[in-house]
This record gives structure tokens, sequence and C-alpha cells, in this order.
């Protein structure tokens, strides 16, 4: 895909510590957030349901769970920076989604330099980044 369009990004929604999961396979999707190029992470510890048949599975230790959470978030927060900071000096097509936030076609938010109303479709130049969001000049 990123051959035909080399400036694709992809998300996840990321599950850590899911009953028996190993650290092994922690690392994997640690590893995957590199290794598929991911951009854009939802990450959140596994938490039981009543009834669930994960809920009878073996558990991982809930601090276990908080901390793999917060490892996958840090790399999640790395990848959007380096993803931020590769758009720097790029003119993007964004979508206004309210008055001073947009979306450029990859799915990243814009902070745009002045009002404009949702749904207005704007060329916008950006300028630098906050590590969550674009900030256009």
């Amino acid at each position: 895909m990123r051959r035909l369009r080399p400036d694709i990004v992809f998300g996840a929604d990321i599950i850590a510590g899911f009953p028996t999961e190993t650290e092994d396979a922690h690392q994997r999707s640690r590893d995957l957030v590199t290794e598929c190029g991911l951009t854009h992470l939802h990450v959140f510890p596994y938490s039981e349901r009543p009834g669930t048949p994960a809920a009878r599975m073996p558990q991982v230790p809930h601090p276990v769970r908080k901390e793999r959470a917060r490892l996958l978030r840090q790399d999640g927060a790395a990848a959007l920076s380096r993803h931020l900071t590769s758009e720097i000096g790029a003119r993007r097509r964004v979508l206004a989604e309210s008055n001073d936030v947009a979306r450029t076609e990859q799915f990243t938010p814009v902070r745009l330099a002045t009002r404009a109303e949702p749904g207005m479709m704007l060329d916008v130049s950006i300028a630098s980044h906050n590590g969550k969001q674009l900030i256009a000049a």
C-alpha cells in the first residue's frame, strides 16, 4: 500500500495484558508498532468482563498490564512524533472539524492558524507540531 500511496498512515487499537499474554507477546506488540509503521495508537490495559471466556483465563497481574500499556503508549507517542515531524514544511488539504481544528487526508489533526467553518476544505502549510497535532502556518 505504501508503494502506491507513500503518505498513507495506519493506526491500531492495542490491548495490553490480555489474559495469558507473555512478555514475548507483549514485546511483539511493541515491535509491530515500528514494523508496521503505525502512527495513531489507542492503547488500553485489559479489564475483565464477568461472564466472558477471557475472564476465566489466567490473568496478567494489574500492575503488569498498567506498565505494558504505559510502554505501548510511549511507543505510540514516539511514532506519532516522528510522523508529525515529517509533516513540517508540507502543504496539506484539510477538512475543518471545528473553528480551529482540522484533519489531513491521513487523519492527522491540525491546529488552524485562522478560524474556519466546520466542513470547509482548506489548503494549509504545516509549520510545526506540539507532539499531538500539527500546527498550520
